[in-house]
C-alpha cells in the first residue's frame, strides 16, 4: 500500500511538473531562444517537480516490480 501511495505522489509530482514546463513553453513565440527558455526553467522551483516525480515513480517501479 505504500507503494501505490509513493507512485501515485510521484506521478502527481510529474504530472504538475510537466504541465509548469510546458505552459511556460508559451514564452517561445514571444521570442525568447531555447538557451533562455532552459535557463529560466532551472531556475523555477516547480519545475523541479517533474524530475522528482520520475525519481519516485521509478525507484518504486524498479525497486519493487512486482508490488504494484
Amino acid at each position: 500500500m505504500v507503494f501505490i501511495f509513493i507512485f501515485l505522489v510521484g506521478f502527481g509530482l510529474a504530472v504538475s511538473g510537466g504541465v509548469t514546463i510546458i505552459a511556460y513553453m508559451n514564452f517561445l513565440p514571444v521570442g525568447v531562444s531555447w538557451g533562455d527558455y532552459l535557463i529560466f526553467i532551472a531556475g523555477r522551483p516547480e519545475c523541479y517537480l517533474f524530475p522528482i516525480g520520475i525519481i519516485l515513480i521509478a525507484f518504486v517501479l524498479f525497486q519493487y516490480p512486482n508490488n504494484l
